[in-house]
């Protein structure tokens, strides 16, 4: 099968994911700079997920640049990694309003760490499927993929003695991913170097 319907799923999901978080946002009740204080944890909570969600749909569409067929396994990997990131609303939400308690940030870390593995594991059925080498020849090493998993777990663990300090994990994850990550381009520009010759 083609990779189109996928993607234009995915895409999909992601724009309700996003707008399902921004219509989470409380208004505040008075027309005043104080008033809007009350909803900066919120607005915070709401930037650090959607980064995420934004890191999540730029490395799905990098990924299927280099994918040009999928099958059953691999759209059901998609759907696990959608259940996923479609709880981000939720865990969100639960964060902002228990003002970074350390159950709801726990299980904020936890909704981090299960995304990441889901988008691992759909690396994984990809690289198996018909075509996945060009996915497995593009990532090389994947060293960021590899320790964000870690990361999400050190962040889980700080949350049970300082929350904030899982916040802290967890958004240098997000800045770490932030960071142009160009293997998939320099992937294709060299495989499109030898029939430009």
């Amino acid at each position: 099968m083609q990779t189109s319907r996928l993607e234009a799923f995915t895409d999909g999901v992601l724009a309700i994911i996003i707008t399902i978080m921004v219509l989470e946002l409380n208004v505040p009740e008075e027309p005043t700079l104080h008033a809007l204080g009350g909803s900066a944890t919120g607005f915070l909570t709401y930037l650090l997920s959607f980064v995420y969600i934004g890191i999540y749909w730029n490395n799905h569409h990098h990924m299927f640049q280099v994918v040009e067929h999928v099958n059953g396994t691999v759209l059901w990997a998609n759907l696990q990694l959608l259940f996923w990131l479609s709880i981000f609303p939720f865990t969100t939400a639960w964060t902002d309003e228990s003002g970074f308690a350390r159950t709801p940030t726990v299980v904020y870390g936890l909704n981090l760490l299960l995304a990441a593995i889901a988008y691992y594991t759909l690396q994984v059925v990809i690289f198996r499927s018909p075509g996945g080498l060009n996915l497995r020849a593009a990532l090389g090493r994947d060293v960021k993929g590899r320790s964000s998993p870690a990361l999400y777990v050190l962040g889980i663990a700080l949350a049970f003695a300082a929350p904030w300090l899982a916040v802290v994990v967890f958004a240098a994850v997000a800045i770490m991913w932030l960071v142009p990550d160009r293997r998939v381009e320099r992937y294709l520009e060299a495989q499109q170097a030898p029939s430009a010759e």
